[in-house]
């Protein structure tokens, strides 16, 4: 079951967040940010991200979706021991693969929880369950595995769990050469920059380019402060459209301004 991808880029990834108390408002999810970052330091793009209910055909169908158009798709949340916990089960469904206790999360289960005096009734085993043919995720923390089923990797939901679980896969995934970018600051209003951005994004599609209004600052015209970024993987034609980001604005009477 291992994954192939020599020689792809840009290799692409999506993150799913599960979780009722995520959606409500209750938790405050801490794992996207998380995800993304470690994967951009290996060339890994997150192209989509998705916070979805604790509902059994959403879960499926949004694993169904995603690993079909990215390279990898990561899940958190969703894999304890109370009956909310729905993720392994329609992870498997959307696989077509029937749920099994996996031996090796058994073991570590119990041995786990005859070290401390708690008893591995049968919610507390539910999480030694995975689809079949799945591999195990290691967990130093709380010893509960997650599991990778092809290019997805189903993870705890609980921040320290997951990037406890993220460090093992990092090193096991391939790498792309990485995302870098440029900045140029000015102070014209994103009104008057629409029409020129626009035109410089066509002109260089392999770049991702785009403005994010900020603070204003002393010396900005009527307030204004705009960050314009370009994104690439590709050295020269980023510093191609940094030099036009830097020539439209003098060409548009504005200012480049300190970061």
């Amino acid at each position: 079951m291992g994954i192939d991808l020599t020689g792809t880029v840009p290799l692409t990834a999506a993150v799913v967040l599960v979780g009722n108390e995520i959606l409500s408002g209750r938790t405050l999810d801490k794992n996207l940010q998380s995800i993304a970052l470690a994967l951009g330091e290996r060339g890994i793009s997150v192209v989509a991200a998705r916070v979805i209910p604790d509902d059994a055909g959403v879960i499926r169908d949004t694993i169904n979706e995603l690993r079909a158009v990215t390279d990898f798709v990561f899940t958190t949340g969703g894999i304890g021991p109370t009956h909310d916990d729905i993720t392994a089960e329609n992870v498997a469904a959307a696989f077509g693969v029937e749920l099994h206790t996996h031996p090796v999360a058994e073991r570590l289960l119990l041995a786990y929880f005859e070290e401390r005096g708690v008893e591995p009734n049968e919610a507390r085993m539910r999480m030694a369950r995975v689809p079949t043919g799945a591999e195990l995720i290691d967990n130093p923390v709380s010893v509960a595995p997650g599991f990778r089923m092809d290019n997805v990797y189903v993870m705890a939901g609980v921040p320290k769990i997951m990037q406890a679980m993220l460090d093992n896969i990092l090193p096991t995934l391939p790498s792309a050469p990485q995302l870098q970018s440029i900045t140029v600051i000015c102070n014209l209003p994103e009104g008057t920059l629409a029409q020129p951005l626009e035109e410089l994004q066509n002109d260089f599609p392999m770049v991702d380019i785009g403005s994010y209004p900020g603070n204003s600052a002393a010396g900005a015209q009527k307030g204004y402060r705009v960050a314009l970024v370009a994104r690439a993987r590709e050295q020269d034609s980023l510093r191609a459209v940094e030099k036009a980001l830097v020539d439209m604005v003098a060409r548009l009477g504005g200012a480049q301004l300190d970061a």
